[in-house]
């Protein structure tokens, strides 16, 4: 993680988010503008939240860990999101991993800062109230697809969260494989099943893949075999 001093950066993202209409400037609060590479962890599971982070550019992944020691992937994040907001209320620990799934922005509030400034702020609660509402919502989706979707359909829908049609997007039309073991402990599956359902994909020319990268070559039929669902 670096922190950036960027004064203009910060001003035009908390103006882009609208974070200058939520938050009492004139209080000066101290934000921080703080920038992670890709595959980079934001925050630990179990660790203690120091600020509440506010999401503005890049994009990131949330994994729980379960009792097998593995993790289960939760969902995909983007700009704008807010990451602490459930620890913030509920004054607990660091309850997901956050990792960086490229190069990501963040403007971090400390939480001492907003306990004694912020709390009762209407604007931010109900900021907050938003974000851990849709998180809900996203959690009991992905819950479903863990559960009773099948490895094909989770793959799918897995592709298609982390993948841009635009080959012009950061993330491109491609994706390494060289995490295809971790990827499988992410839908809840073994590395061995989840080989045969890139085997079967690649048979029906819905993707292909050489030895470090899987590229879409049917986007509808990927789409389809989805049903709709995404980690986002």
């Amino acid at each position: 993680m670096k922190n950036i001093q960027d004064e203009k950066l910060l001003q035009t993202a908390l103006q882009k988010y609208e974070l200058d209409k939520i938050v009492d400037l004139e209080k000066k609060p101290p934000f921080s503008l703080q920038y992670y590479d890709a595959n980079e962890v934001i925050l630990h599971e179990g660790t203690e939240l120091e600020s509440l982070l506010f999401l503005v550019d890049g994009k990131v992944k949330v994994t729980s860990s379960v009792a097998t020691g593995k993790s289960l992937l939760l969902r995909f994040v983007q700009p704008f999101s807010i990451i602490g907001d459930i620890e913030l209320i509920r004054n607990v620990s660091v309850q997901s991993q956050i990792k960086a799934v490229e190069k990501s922005l963040l403007i971090g509030l400390p939480r001492d800062y907003i306990k004694k400034y912020e709390q009762d702020n209407p604007k931010l609660l109900h900021l907050l109230l938003d974000h851990v509402a849709y998180k809900l919502q996203t959690c009991t989706t992905a819950s479903r697809v863990n559960l009773l979707a099948s490895v094909e359909n989770r793959f799918a829908s897995y592709l298609l969260s982390t993948l841009a049609a635009d080959a012009d997007h950061p993330f491109g039309l491609e994706l390494k494989t060289t995490n295809l073991q971790e990827i499988a402990g992410l839908l809840g599956t073994t590395y061995r099943h989840l080989n045969r359902v890139v085997h079967s994909l690649i048979q029906r020319e819905i993707i292909t893949k050489d030895r470090h990268f899987i590229q879409i070559q049917d986007w509808s039929l990927l789409e389809k075999l989805s049903n709709d669902i995404r980690y986002e």
